[in-house]
């Protein structure tokens, strides 16, 4: 579809993608939008990289809202921001779009750091898991740890090959193949390559890249994305949702990529950070009301890779109220609180998914009442365990679960 001169006229951001050999990589069309711009954003080392003119010069703030409110002041001023590579992908083209209608933006890619790695290593990078530690916690990293799999990440700065070598070791992963790529694309470009146990490199470029080709030693846990983990993977108090009753939960809840779970009654977390383990864009919002358990569930969000969780402090459906309208909804806990169900069932999406666990007689009362409002289905769930009985084994059951599942129509 071509552009028209009115559609280009009104587009007075743009977003170039550039790499370490600076002007001469860009396109024509890159070069044009950064020769017509008043105002040049980027980072020193963008900046560094043209002609001192006399232009308007912003360089990146923290927080970076500040530098995106100083943008938008400037608007219809046409302003050329500078980024790393790909400015789409973990750059600040993503923070732009959420702020700036895509029509009044054009956006100029350069070869990624992801693309520029896999190249270097021979990687496919459709069978890479890519992602950033830049502003992130290495908590993030948990996620992704499996045997075989191969991680891109891009670093926050010199110190970060270090601290996922020592964060790869803490996990079980000390025989990991590290490779960091500094400067890649320009004269400067090195590759340093070692076991996550034996890193000792020094004199690291804040600009780089680490690749991770993840070795688990004997005793790792084996921590997959699909729902179900061990009960031995979470700390908790007791009030833990089993495995097999998680596993059943989660399907009903049916996890899709970018939707938000809340989680009321969350306890220590367990099907809010399942759901999230499910696709990275998954949010959750796991609702509990003690400080111990909020505080477990923070620990085993980072534990197992997804420190994004929000964790709200508070009882339901008082605590609710703040939230934005949920995709899917989990109670755990309190089915018999006044008003909850109401709250939770009003406030989800049409098309979203209701699901209660309960164990009590009257906690099933006010799950059949329910089904005869709005329909859905209720399941019984026994679970038994083989466990020791003397030199023999014997089965031990858990307590019966009824289970409420439901969709908004």
């Amino acid at each position: 579809m071509s552009t028209s001169a009115s559609e280009q006229a009104c587009r007075w951001l743009s977003i170039v993608g550039i790499g370490e050999d600076g002007l001469a990589g860009l396109s024509a069309s890159a070069r044009a939008f950064v020769a017509d711009a008043k105002i040049l954003v980027g980072g020193a080392r963008h900046l560094a990289m043209l002609p001192d003119d006399g232009r308007e010069r912003l360089t990146w703030t923290t927080p970076l809202s500040r530098l995106v409110d100083d943008i938008l002041r400037r608007r219809p001023a046409p302003v050329c921001v500078l980024a790393t590579g790909d400015p789409m992908h973990f750059g600040i083209g993503v923070t732009l779009a959420k702020r700036v209608p895509v029509a009044e933006m054009a956006i100029v890619p350069s070869v990624s750091a992801f693309s520029l790695a896999c190249a270097r290593l021979g990687w496919p990078l459709a069978e890479v898991e890519a992602l950033t530690l830049h502003g992130r916690p290495l908590a993030l990293l948990n996620g992704f740890l499996a045997p075989g799999a191969r991680l891109l990440a891009l670093s926050q700065n010199c110190a970060t090959p270090a601290a996922v070598a020592a964060h790869l070791c803490a996990r079980g992963y000390g025989r990991s193949h590290l490779t960091v790529l500094e400067h890649m694309g320009g004269p400067r470009e090195r590759i340093t390559a070692g076991t996550a146990k034996d890193w000792r490199v020094d004199g690291i470029a804040d600009l780089n890249t680490v690749a991770i080709a993840c070795v688990a030693d004997e005793d790792a846990p084996l921590l997959p994305r699909i729902p179900g983990l061990p009960d031995e993977a979470f700390r908790h108090d007791g009030q833990l949702t089993k495995r097999e009753l998680r596993a059943m939960t989660l399907a009903a809840l049916a996890p899709v990529p970018g939707q938000l779970l809340w989680d009321v009654g969350a306890g220590c977390g367990s099907v809010a950070i399942e759901w999230l383990r499910c696709h990275p864009t998954c949010r959750a919002a796991a609702v509990e009301r003690d400080a111990a358990r909020r505080a477990l569930i923070a620990d085993n969000a980072a534990a197992l890779g997804v420190p994004r969780l929000e964790i709200v402090a508070g009882s339901a459906p008082e605590a609710l109220a703040s939230l934005p309208p949920p995709d899917a909804v989990f109670i755990g806990g309190g089915a018999t609180t006044p008003d909850l169900f109401e709250t939770c069932w009003t406030a989800l999406r049409p098309g979203g998914r209701l699901v209660a666990n309960v164990v009590t007689v009257e906690g099933e009362q006010r799950l059949a009442a329910w089904r005869t409002a709005v329909g859905g289905a209720l399941t019984r769930i026994a679970i038994a365990r083989a466990e020791p009985l003397g030199p023999l084994s014997g089965w031990r059951p858990l307590l019966p679960v009824t289970q409420f599942a439901a969709v908004k129509r």
